[in-house]
């Protein structure tokens, strides 16, 4: 009919909540350097804004705004020391703890910068996927692991009792880093079983995001850039913003933040 032509050709409203949406898709996807994808973004805008979308319209409104998440490829790591002692996998895959402290792993991975590589050592609590601990360094050997341990230890008011869990590398398994080991009240190692890299997945789970999100693909000018960059992505993005699967989608800090508040509370009742 001549009426539904005309009517076809009248402009539609706009949508100011659809206008925000986008926006604050827009923002997201920046703040995470164009690496949040769909199930991500849904996550932050529920958790942080309120904002009920599924993955499909997230993902189709990414589309229609040209936002693809990036990816790079992962690198194999070389290792460096000599051997000193193998402990044995008494993690067993069991990647659960029920409280913060009980389970730490442990890893290094390296950095692409100008003319060659530095080297980011971790430990993460396995109970809400936090890094509690890590050091960057020229060098991948035991003095890099030891310092990314005794940072966990101090920052996390040395816990007693901690199971550490890495792999096999002869950093994690020389008379240095065995003596850092000691030094923390009752902790225990813990290790993979040789060239089994799921024995300790979560670890290599945060590497490869770090790698994927948030390191460009030519990788940094210098190690003064990398450590910058590091800690904006641990501090700033990993910890406090970018929801995680295993939490239910929750940050590590705010998953952490409801344990202590439920104990505290449940301490005060009790």
């Amino acid at each position: 009919m001549k009426s539904s032509y005309y009517y076809g050709l009248k402009p539609k409203p706009i949508s100011f909540e659809a206008v925000k949406t986008k926006a604050l898709i827009r923002q997201i996807f920046n703040d995470s350097k164009h690496s949040a994808g769909a199930r991500s973004i849904t996550a932050i805008l529920m958790n942080e804004h309120g904002i009920k979308l599924s993955r499909y319209m997230t993902g189709k409104l990414m589309s229609q705004m040209g936002l693809q998440s990036r990816q790079i490829k992962m690198h194999k790591y070389k290792h460096a020391d000599n051997t000193h002692k193998i402990h044995g996998n008494l993690l067993n895959r069991n990647f659960s703890p029920t409280a913060p402290n009980q389970v730490w792993t442990g890893g290094v991975t390296y950095i692409r910068i100008k003319g060659g590589w530095c080297y980011l050592a971790v430990v993460l609590d396995l109970y809400t996927r936090r890094i509690v601990g890590f050091a960057v360094s020229d060098s991948p050997d035991s003095v890099l692991t030891a310092k990314a341990l005794q940072m966990a230890y101090q920052t996390r008011l040395k816990p007693s009792g901690v199971l550490f869990h890495s792999d096999q590398g002869t950093h994690y398994t020389s008379k240095t880093f065995a003596e850092s080991v000691v030094s923390c009240n009752g902790m225990t190692q813990s290790m993979s079983r040789r060239g089994n890299c799921w024995d300790n997945a979560p670890t290599e789970r945060f590497f490869r995001s770090f790698k994927i999100e948030w390191m460009p693909k030519g990788g940094y000018e210098d190690i003064t850039e990398a450590k910058i960059a590091i800690s904006n992505y641990i501090w700033g993005y990993y910890q406090n913003v970018r929801p995680h699967t295993f939490n239910n989608y929750l940050t590590p800090a705010e998953k952490e933040k409801r344990y202590f508040n439920k104990n505290l509370l449940s301490a005060v009742l009790n």
